[in-house]
């Protein structure tokens, strides 16, 4: 709570979004924000092929008229600013394939991606500089709050922590005034919201939550523009956002780390289009595939001794009818569909892949474990144990997350990805044009501009 005497940490958040230049970042927090700026566009553009994603256009569509921004994988669509921010960070986060940051739980590029683009296509121009040092500012915020909430979640983080690393993203983008900035940093306290039962439920609420703090930041940004002050404490305040939506807080490191690297080279992709808590099973399910001999057909049981986050996150039961959003949080599926086809792919949630009857019957046979582990945010460590029915126990350990940084995806199995997502969205022709424009942005003078060339977004 804060004190009289204490340091406001908005101000140290906004202070370092402001401060930031992209002379100053180093070479790879550089390339971080360049891989997961192409890696977020890829699965946004996927994503106009998610569930609902249509209807969620069209709700957009109606509640006015514009044609400030574009929508990702939709060249031929324009919506007002704030409309276009909802339907892009829904899209990216629409299939669970968007980047996270492991320790702060929390996916910081569909609300700050979608928000910058909405921001850069109704103002003046913008760099690649200023478009990706902005992107290394707002994931800094985002990711700073994660890390600050050592306890259990109970609210959203990727929307509740994510309006404010927009705010930041944005008063970086267009070097705001300083106290212009705390104020929109003040209001995105009162706009802030997303809860844990959506994830509970597997419900697409998930990626509408992201979508609304994405569509906020703006709303904050122009309350600010317009004069209207906005609170002074939103973070310390004993009713601001650590007294209201985590259960315990630790600013104080937090904040000490900033300026020693950003919080962009610690982002992970997901390689899985699931919720990260399911991609430890997946892996050790293709590991005891591959290499020990496990099927489908020689399967008594698998059971997944993790972490208490992954047992909360996606120990659920798999069943017919499942919503794509459910199955995606859902070990049993997941490990299932792993263990009958390979992998887990884009076109795995399907109303036909889903109520598949082989696969919704050997899900039974699966289970998720918690074993104990302190560490309410952990991932890992994880053990895998499969009993087959001719009386064997096949192990596999799981140490670090495929796509973490410390198991990076190599410059191919990116690429790969991308391609897969441009497949997806019938698309394919962007990818390569994309690539090479992102590669290039911090050279372009006109980011937005040079995106729009490469066909993904009008």
């Amino acid at each position: 709570m804060a004190t009289p005497d204490a340091p406001n940490p908005a101000h140290a958040l906004i202070d370092q979004a402001l401060s930031l230049r992209w002379a100053g970042i180093p070479e790879d927090a550089r390339q971080r924000a360049k891989i997961f700026l192409h890696d977020s566009l890829a699965v946004g553009v996927a994503g106009r092929n998610a569930a609902h994603a249509d209807a969620v256009l069209a709700i957009a569509q109606g509640w006015g008229r514009g044609d400030d921004a574009g929508v990702l994988g939709r060249p031929d669509i324009r919506l007002p600013a704030a409309s276009a921010a909802f339907v892009n960070a829904f899209q990216i986060h629409g299939q669970e394939f968007d980047c996270v940051h492991e320790p702060a739980v929390l996916h910081p590029m569909a609300t700050v991606l979608a928000a910058l683009l909405a921001e850069a296509a109704r103002g003046e121009t913008v760099d690649g500089e200023r478009f990706l040092t902005a992107i290394v500012a707002g994931v800094d915020v985002a990711v700073t709050l994660g890390i600050a909430a050592p306890g259990a979640l109970k609210f959203f983080r990727p929307a509740t922590a994510g309006i404010f690393g927009c705010v930041a993203a944005i008063a970086a983008l267009r070097t705001m005034p300083r106290a212009q900035a705390l104020d929109a940093f003040g209001h995105a306290l009162a706009l802030v919201s997303g809860t844990m039962q959506a994830h509970v439920e597997g419900k697409p609420a998930l990626p509408l939550q992201v979508a609304n703090a994405a569509r906020g930041s703006l709303l904050a940004i122009d309350l600010a523009r317009s004069g209207m002050p906005g609170v002074s404490h939103p973070l310390d305040g004993p009713f601001g956002y650590f007294a209201l939506m985590e259960d315990r807080e630790a600013l104080a490191p937090a904040l000490a780390q900033l300026g020693q690297g950003h919080r962009i080279s610690e982002v992970s992709w997901k390689p899985f289009p699931t919720g990260r808590a399911g991609h430890g099973g997946i892996v050790a399910a293709q590991q005891l595939r591959d290499k020990q001999g496990l099927t489908a057909d020689n399967l008594e049981s698998f059971a997944y001794h993790a972490p208490p986050l992954i047992h909360r996150l996606v120990g659920r039961p798999a069943y017919m009818g499942m919503e794509p959003g459910y199955a995606r949080l859902c070990m049993q599926y997941l490990v299932a569909v792993t263990l009958l086809r390979g992998t887990v792919s884009l076109t795995d949630f399907t109303d036909e892949a889903l109520n598949d009857q082989d696969v919704l019957a050997l899900a039974e046979r699966i289970s998720v474990v918690a074993d104990g582990n302190p560490d309410m945010a952990a991932f890992v460590p994880a053990r895998a144990v499969a009993r087959t029915k001719d009386g064997r126990e096949l192990v596999q350990g799981v140490t670090a997350q495929f796509g973490s940084p410390a198991w990076p995806l190599s410059d191919a199995q990116h690429a790969a990805k991308a391609l897969d997502c441009f497949r997806f969205s019938a698309l394919p022709d962007a990818h390569d044009t994309l690539g090479q424009t992102v590669r290039g942005l911090e050279r372009e003078p006109d980011a937005l501009a040079a995106i729009r060339r490469s066909g993904v977004i009008a």
